[in-house]
């Protein structure tokens, strides 16, 4: 297992390199330039444009300005960011890091705690009116877009009735509306999964010898059927964390959340390279990791694939 865990890391560590290579040369290709916003209408000459450039490295080759970044970053320094100068990259990332994991960890739990039992009650229910019902739910979760859900929530619970805030993490009943659009989706593709999962298992042969030996129903589901119907359950659970940035951009921009989504996008239109490559980075290696818990959390709930 050590070895496995070893080699998957090594693997990663190439990922994530290979990952930043692409992100700074795109980054650099992008039409516009950081000094001219760092600028903005000021008057300045073009000596004093140069020494600007030269104080924050940009004068350099791309390749060359790659690997001083790359060494910082072994050192855990990402430098300052160009717009908010004096402010530095790590900072900036944490503050809106955490944001964004509160978000998606809330956003996680609610999702798993319904989506796993409505899946396996709409299994064993098969064709039953909840079962219908639950899955068109979950299927009306999947289809409805991100923003769209946001913004009918701030109309009626903001707008209308005035209970909840439309913006901002200023008080705790700010997380409600985000967080249900960020567990939507997740709650409708689980709830899906976990059905048909837990319906294949439910016509596998151990299932039929264990209530065969005489064994109760509570612990025939418990014990056989909902611990095997999870397996490709935790895959798609350890997608949905490996890859939080995608929803989170669009929720965040929606409710005016300071998240690691709302940061990139503000980072990318003002062509902040510093922010951009550290963010890129955290997400490469969150993937690299997330992968490597999905793996072994597989190897815990199934030994056969230890034993492999």
């Amino acid at each position: 297992m050590l070895t496995y865990i070893i080699r998957r890391l090594l693997q990663g560590m190439v990922v994530i390199l290979l990952v930043t290579v692409f992100t700074f040369g795109l980054m650099h290709l992008a039409p516009g330039d950081p000094i001219d916003i760092m600028v903005g209408e000021a008057r300045v000459t073009d000596e004093q444009i140069e020494r600007i450039r030269a104080q924050w490295g940009l004068d350099r080759p791309v390749h060359e300005q790659y690997f001083v970044w790359l060494g910082n970053a072994f050192q855990g320094d990402f430098g300052q960011s160009v717009v908010r100068r004096g402010t530095d990259v790590s900072e900036m990332v944490t503050e809106a890091a955490w944001v964004t994991l509160q978000l998606n960890i809330l956003a996680m739990i609610v999702s798993i705690g319904i989506a796993l039992p409505v899946g396996m009650i709409a299994a064993i229910r098969r064709y039953s009116t909840f079962d219908y019902v639950s899955m068109l739910g979950a299927t009306l979760g999947v289809a409805l877009p991100n923003f769209w859900v946001g913004l009918m929530l701030i109309f009626l619970f903001a707008g209308t009735f005035g209970i909840l805030p439309s913006s901002g993490l200023r008080t705790w009943s700010a997380f409600i509306l985000p967080v249900a659009v960020l567990a939507l989706e997740q709650t409708a593709l689980l709830a899906r999964m976990m059905r048909s999962s837990t319906i294949d298992v439910m016509t596998q042969d151990f299932v039929n010898v264990a209530r065969a030996k005489g064994l109760a129903e509570f612990p025939v589901i418990f014990r056989h059927i909902a611990r095997n119907a999870l397996l490709p359950v935790v895959t798609i659970i350890g997608y949905r964390l490996s890859f939080i940035l995608s929803g989170t951009i669009v929720v965040e921009t929606v409710f005016s959340v300071p998240g690691l989504g709302q940061l990139f996008v503000t980072s990318v239109q003002r062509l902040d390279y510093q922010v951009m490559q550290a963010i890129v980075l955290l997400f490469a290696v969150a993937v690299v990791v997330g992968n490597l818990l999905t793996d072994l959390t597989y190897a815990y709930i199934d030994p056969r694939i230890r034993i492999q």
